[in-house]
Formats: C-alpha cells, sequence, structure tokens
C-alpha cells in the first residue's frame, strides 16, 4: 500500500485471502482465523499508509453464522463495501466448497455488524455487505474474485453493461506448466468484448503446501495489456501501477452497438457512493500506459524457475541450513540438482538487485551475519550436498556423471558405497530364515529379485537422512539438511518406484513433472549454464541399477521394467486425469491416436496392462514425498487426485468391454 501510495495511485487492490493467506485451509474453520484477520484489518485502518487511498484487501468474513470469502473495501478508516465471493473454486487443488459459502444474492445488499475492534477505529456500527459496485465521484469500479474471471457467466459481463469501468480481480492461482497465457487471454478477452480496465493482483510464492503462486499481476484496457507482473521472483512484495484515461473505455464501448443494446436492457448493480476521485482535476497532460506484448516463458524457463523459487520459500521457512539430494547420474537427480543451482542462481541475483530480505534470509541459512551470496556455485556448495550411493550394480558411468555434474554447479559431493549395509541386511534375513534370495540373473525368482532390489533402495533412503542429519556437523557446520526427493510425475503414475525408498524425502521439486518435459530442461541447463556434463546423462537410458551388471554393462532399464515408454506413460497420465477416461474410454481413444503404429488388440493390450500396473501401485500414492504440483495429471493422493488405493486390479468388467470391442 506504501509503494502503491508513492507512486500516486488512488487504488490498491491485492490477491484473494492476503490478510491471512490462501493456503490456510481448515484452519479458515478456527475462529482464530476470523478473529486475528480483524486485528489486522483494524491496523490497516488506522495506519496513515491507507489514507487518501482506496484499499481493496482480502479476508474470511462470517455474516450471519456463516464464512464467506470477501473482499474488504475501505477509504479513510471507513469500510466502504464487504463483497463476498460468488463464485468458489472447487476443482483440482482447490476445496473452497469445504470452507466458505458463495454468496448466491445477486444484486443484494445486506448491513453487515461490524466486531467492536472495527468499530472503534471506523466509527461505523455497519458496513453494506453483498453484491454492489463502488461509484466514485469519476467512474464505477466492480470486484471479481479469481474463479469468477474463469466461470462461464463472469461477473464483469453484467457489470460491465451497467456501466462499471474498472474490473479488479484479487487471485489466489497456482503454477501449471503452460497455464500462464490462459489467465491472460481470459483478462484481455473479458476486456476486449465488453471495453474497460481490469486489474488482476495473484498471490506469489509458496504458502505452505504443495502450490506455487506465481504472480503474473497484470493491468489490461480495451483487449491489450499495458503492464505485465514477474510470473516467478524471490522478491516477497511487487507493485504495478498504471494511468489510464477513462475517456479510452468509453470511446470504445461507444461505437459496440450489440454491447449499447445488451446494456439498455440489464438489471442495475446497487451502488455504493463514494466521495473519492480516481482521477486529478489538472491530469489532462499526465502520460498514461501504452499497451505491450506479453512476455511468456517456454515450459522449460518455467521449469527452471517455479520449482526454484518454491524451494527458496520452503528452505526459509523450514529453517534448514540447505538440501541433500542422493544424485545418481540418471536425469531425474540431475535436474532436481539443477534446479537448486537454479535456485542459488536466483538468489545470487536477487542480492545484486538490492533485495534484502533475501540477502537476510541467506545469513541466516549459512549462519554467517555477513556473508554475501554473489557466486551461485560457492553459494551452492554451502547449502547443497549431493551423494552418489554405489552398489556392486552401479556402472563406473553414472559414478562419474554425478561426479562431473557436481563439479560444476559446486555442490558438496560425497560418494559412499551401500553394499556393506545391504549384505548386513539380507544376512539378517538369510540367518533367520535359513534361505538366501538370489537376483534372478542367478536363477531367483521374480520375487527374489524384486526383494533384493527394494533393499538396496530402501537402504539408500536411511542413509540420505542419516547423512541429511550429520554432514554439517561433520563439517563444523550448524544446522541440518531437508532431503530432496527425485521421482517425476509418471513413474509416479506407473507406481515405478520402491516405497520407502530415495523417493521417500522432506520435498521433491520434479514430482508434478513429466520426463519428456525433464529432458528438454536437461537440454534448456545445458545451454543455459554451459553444463557440459548433462550432455551425456542425457545421452544415457534411464535405469534404476539395482540388478547385477553383465560384463561391468547395463542389464536393466526403466522402460523394459516398466512395459511402457515414458511417451506412453504420459499419454495415458493425460487421458486417465484430464480427459477423465477410465480403461474402456481410454482404449477407445487411443485405437485412433496410435492407428498408425498399433493394431487394437495391442491398444488393448498397453491399455490392460498400464491400469493393472496403476492399480496395483496406486498404494503407494498415500505415502508420495510432497512435490511441486506443475501438472494436471498429477497423481498426488493428499489433495489433487482422489482415489481408492486398494483396487480389483483384475478390472474384470471393464477389460471384458475392451475385448468384445477388439473382436
Amino acid at each position: 500500500i506504501e509503494i502503491a501510495k508513492s507512486k500516486g495511485a488512488r487504488y490498491r487492490l491485492g490477491p484473494e485471502l492476503e490478510i491471512c493467506g490462501y493456503g490456510c485451509s481448515d484452519h479458515y474453520y478456527e475462529s482464530d482465523t476470523l478473529l486475528h484477520s480483524f486485528q489486522v484489518l483494524a491496523k490497516l485502518l488506522e495506519s496513515p499508509a491507507t489514507q487518501d487511498i482506496i484499499c481493496d484487501v482480502g479476508m474470511p468474513v462470517m455474516h450471519r453464522n456463516v464464512r464467506y470469502n470477501c473482499r474488504v473495501i475501505f477509504l479513510n478508516k471507513k469500510i466502504l463495501l464487504i463483497r463476498p465471493k460468488i463464485t468458489l473454486a472447487n476443482a483440482g487443488n482447490y476445496r473452497e466448497f469445504r470452507w466458505f459459502t458463495p454468496w448466491n444474492k445477486a444484486r443484494h445488499v445486506e448491513e453487515y455488524f461490524l466486531p467492536r475492534i472495527i468499530q472503534e477505529v471506523t466509527g461505523q456500527e455497519t458496513v453494506p455487505f453483498g453484491d454492489a459496485v463502488l461509484a466514485t465521484k469519476d467512474t464505477c469500479l466492480g470486484a471479481e474474485i479469481c474463479e469468477e474471471l474463469w466461470a462461464p457467466n463472469s461477473p464483469h459481463i453484467e457489470m460491465g453493461l451497467d456501466g462499471v469501468e474498472i474490473f479488479t480481480n484479487s487471485s489466489g492461482s497456482h503454477h501449471v506448466l503452460r497455464k500462464a497465457h490462459t489467465r491472460v487471454d481470459l483478462v484481455n478477452s473479458a476486456t476486449a468484448k465488453n471495453g474497460g480496465i481490469y486489474i488482476l493482483a495473484n498471490q506469489k510464492g509458496c504458502d505452505g503446501d504443495r502450490l506455487y503462486y506465481d504472480g503474473c499481476a497484470m493491468i489490461s484496457v480495451n483487449g491489450d495489456t499495458v503492464v505485465q507482473g514477474s510470473q516467478f521472483s524471490l522478491d516477497d512484495v511487487e507493485v504495478l501501477v498504471a494511468t489510464l484515461d477513462l475517456e479510452d473505455v468509453r470511446s470504445y464501448r461507444a461505437e459496440m452497438s450489440s454491447r449499447n443494446l445488451a446494456a439498455s436492457k440489464v438489471s442495475p448493480y446497487p451502488r455504493v457512493k463514494v466521495n473519492f476521485a480516481l482521477s486529478c482535476s489538472d491530469d489532462v497532460a499526465a502520460p498514461t500506459c501504452m499497451p505491450i506484448q506479453w512476455r511468456h516463458h517456454s515450459p522449460e524457463e518455467e521449469i527452471c524457475l517455479g520449482p526454484a523459487c518454491w524451494l527458496w520459500d520452503y528452505l526459509r521457512r523450514s529453517k534448514q541450513a540447505g538440501f541433500l539430494l542422493p544424485l545418481s547420474g540418471g536425469i531425474d537427480s540431475s535436474a532436481t540438482a539443477c534446479i537448486v543451482y537454479s535456485m542459488c542462481h536466483q538468489v545470487c541475483l536477487a542480492v545484486k538487485n538490492g533485495n534484502a530480505e533475501v540477502l537476510a534470509d541467506a545469513r541466516k541459512i549459512v549462519n554467517d551475519e555477513t556473508y554475501v551470496p554473489e557466486d551461485p556455485r560457492e553459494f551452492c556448495r554451502r547449502i547443497f550436498t549431493t551423494c552418489y550411493m554405489a552398489s556392486e550394480n552401479s556402472s563406473q558411468d553414472t559414478c562419474n556423471r554425478a561426479k562431473l555434474l557436481a563439479e560444476q554447479i559446486g555442490s558438496y559431493h560425497i560418494n559412499l558405497n551401500i553394499d556393506v549395509a545391504v549384505k548386513a541386511i539380507v544376512g539378517i534375513f538369510s540367518m533367520v530364515t535359513g534361505r538366501s534370495p538370489r537376483f534372478s540373473v542367478y536363477g531367483g525368482s521374480s520375487r527374489e529379485n524384486l526383494a533384493l532390489q527394494n533393499v538396496q533402495a530402501r537402504i539408500r533412503m536411511v542413509l540420505a537422512y542419516l547423512f541429511a542429519q550429520l554432514t554439517l556437523w561433520t563439517r563444523g557446520m550448524p544446522g541440518g539438511l531437508l532431503v530432496l526427493g527425485s521421482s517425476n510425475v509418471d513413474e509416479s503414475l506407473r507406481g515405478y518406484l520402491t516405497k520407502y525408498d530415495c523417493s521417500s524425502a522432506d520435498i521433491n521439486p520434479i514430482g508434478g513433472i513429466s520426463k519428456s518435459d525433464l529432458k528438454n530442461f536437461i537440454q534448456y541447463c545445458i545451454e543455459n549454464f554451459q553444463l557440459t556434463s548433462l550432455r551425456s546423462i542425457m545421452s544415457a537410458p534411464p535405469t534404476a541399477e539395482l540388478e547385477p551388471l553383465v560384463d561391468g554393462q547395463l542389464s536393466q532399464t526403466d522402460e523394459a521394467d516398466m512395459g511402457m515408454t515414458y511417451a506412453e506413460l504420459s499419454v495415458y497420465g493425460k487421458l486417465r486425469k484430464i480427459a477423465k477416461a477410465g480403461p474402456y474410454s481410454m482404449f477407445c481413444k487411443l485405437i485412433n491416436i496410435w492407428k498408425e503404429i498399433s493394431t487394437p488388440r495391442e491398444v488393448a493390450s498397453k491399455v490392460k496392462h498400464f491400469f493393472r500396473m496403476y492399480s496395483v501401485n496406486r498404494h503407494k500414492m498415500t505415502t508420495l514425498t510432497p512435490a511441486y504440483h506443475a501438472e494436471n495429471y498429477s497423481p498426488d493422493d493428499n489433495r489433487f487426485d482422489l482415489r481408492p488405493f486398494l483396487y480389483n486390479t483384475t478390472w474384470s468388467w471393464q477389460f471384458r468391454c475392451i475385448d468384445k470391442q477388439v473382436n
């Protein structure tokens, strides 16, 4: 508010539920959350910074024992209007119906009785509560809240027809790869069809869970963007201001006969009169903002920046001293390492640009009050430990790749061998049972083969946590490290991971990203960070390296193990979650999509194999490490993809339907 005012703004908009933070979840049930929100509102009302500027803030409000997601709009210690959200977000990661009720009384306003702590500041006993707009001396403003922009019957349509010239949208919109353009298109199309000025403010950063709110605040007029905010940055506060001419809106609307005909029939909104003007009498010569071309990040840039900013927020809030990553020399763990390196770049860049908060946080993390992060590699060595955990089944190639990548990004790198621990665990089993399991290449059964692979994988998880707790202790440094996981979204969907292995960690920055996107990201890092060590990682076949080598060479690859390719997995994932396809619908879609490469019988076999593996392994999703949400086909069981985890894995009815069609 102070920054907006210092730049000459007369109206200030903030993001959705900004006072308490959007991500409170079930804390919204607590009366404390409402109380503390009102306490903050009282401080804002009293502050000299909020005088002579209309302030629009977000918080939960209980009206007649019903909780609403609201905008509280005030000016000079007086609340002008409390505007409750009309259309709640309730899909994907959103659960607003769990905590809030939509305001279903269109164009209706009631009296809201203010709590005493607010009455003492404003001198008001009641204020308007409901679906109304603000009429200032020179224009009319109407509010939308996040989801209302995305709804088919957005309020801005009827508000615009009723003469509202400035639309505001306070958002709590999270990052998904390739989503930003949709938000921008919606805002620009809103004002292109109806004329007007549209202002959007969005949360930015990690708010305590798997989501990263990705900013992209913007101001648009008559279908053109005039100001663009950043999508990813370490700045806690970003303020966009614009000077626009209301006459441009009026002249744009004047020649739209279809709009004007509709406007003559529209039901009027209640107007709250405000004795205040957004313009000045002597601002004729003030320069106005001109249209700009929106610059979108490529998906590779989004992967580079979004999870990096999320990791920084997580690190500073958790008050840990850095990260530990089991680095296998494969694409997934290498991509995770590159994201941490990107985070180090962002920190150094923010400090260079004078961000005092980032500098203070960096000093706390490295426990040095005089430290200044200037070189990403040097900062990386202080806060990032990588660990290659070799076994007798590991190749020298992956060991060398991990070591070379660690050198290039600057991480503190550890090489260790887990064979002693694996032999000890298997030795206990043999001593108790009198039986010694063998790998299948030595004549063992598939059960023995899998169990021996799982022991290696789980030992690595135990060692990762031990080294995360004590590595800094051995180096004479305080604190502990957060363990990073590196399983991708495709492996999770297929269940191609050992439960409680290195996929089990504190957080996973790539758990919502597909293998194909990660490969493109690795290529981006080769070009942008000059990490030449990634070239050999890119060209190597993905492998778990849990089965014995044959003549010193790999005998195991991921895609052979899974019985499907990563490209196929991405297709299955999108059809299952985004297209809402069960086995039968997926088969029907794929016989057309794959008609050039597979017969219907082959498609049936592939679909059945996927659903068998998916259902057999679905239980693993219940313990999946919290991962950055980046894809709309994420199988995250916590909130996004709610399914059973004990299936009838024969899918008898569905598979019979497929067989009937094949025949």
